[in-house]
């Protein structure tokens, strides 16, 4: 007995159409929101439809990580290290902002793409080209990881949203402080929070550039204690 025809928009269907769609739907309501079903209706096609593309929710899930890290700025080995490193994290916290949900997905999944592992593979590759030991190698990837998504979390969830509302927070917090208590915590709110053109957005940079400068000094300063090019050996 024949198989009933699919739907003109089910023929159309691609993995990479849904994957988007449920990046879209998570970008606008949260990654809660993102069921096969949801995304089918978004699409205007049977839940059933999407199975021909997507395994299921978990390989979708794989898929949109993987869109996430596709907008990320993949660093070009041989070039100068620094600036590649600086624009890969802009980059990713650019990338996040457009899409908070990924956050707590991007470390967590078992099945990586292929832009996520081409992603990792440039900045190696960048890393090793600029004469970074594998041992140092790893120290630059992770302590470059930690201030790029901790820094993203922190920015998340702060409790204010531009200088408006962190004028107005930080009054309300000041009005409950005693006058002789916190000395530290008034001088830096009143001298420093609440001026005109304070923005905690800008600390990322600051950041950023003390993390560099230190690993250029100790990769000014390392023994080559191997070489900084990948192996070919088996």
């Amino acid at each position: 007995m024949a198989g009933r025809p699919r739907s003109p928009r089910a023929q159309a269907l691609s993995r990479a159409g849904i994957v988007r769609a449920a990046v879209e739907l998570a970008d606008v309501d949260g990654l809660g929101a993102v069921s096969m079903r949801s995304v089918a209706r978004s699409l205007d096609v049977e839940a059933m439809s999407l199975y021909n593309h997507v395994r299921n929710k978990e390989d979708m899930l794989d898929g949109m990580v993987d869109l996430v890290f596709s907008e990320f700025h993949s660093p070009a080995p041989g070039a100068d290290w620094v600036a590649q490193m600086r624009e890969r994290s802009r980059s990713g916290r650019r990338a996040m902002a457009r899409h908070p949900w990924a956050i707590g997905l991007m470390d967590s999944r078992r099945n990586s793409g292929p832009e996520t592992l081409r992603h990792h593979d440039a900045v190696l590759g960048c890393l090793r080209s600029a004469g970074f030991s594998l041992s140092l190698t790893g120290h630059a990837f992770a302590v470059l990881d930690a201030h790029l998504y901790g820094f993203v979390v922190q920015e998340q969830s702060l409790a204010f949203d531009g200088s408006e509302d962190l004028a107005e927070l930080g009054a309300q917090m000041l009005e409950r402080l005693p006058a002789d208590e916190l000395p530290h915590l008034r001088e830096f709110t009143l001298e420093h929070a609440l001026r005109p053109g304070y923005d905690f957005g800008d600390e990322f940079d600051h950041g950023l550039d003390l993390i560099l400068d230190g690993l250029a000094r100790l990769l000014r300063g390392a023994a080559p204690e191997e070489s900084a090019q990948p192996s070919t050996e088996i």
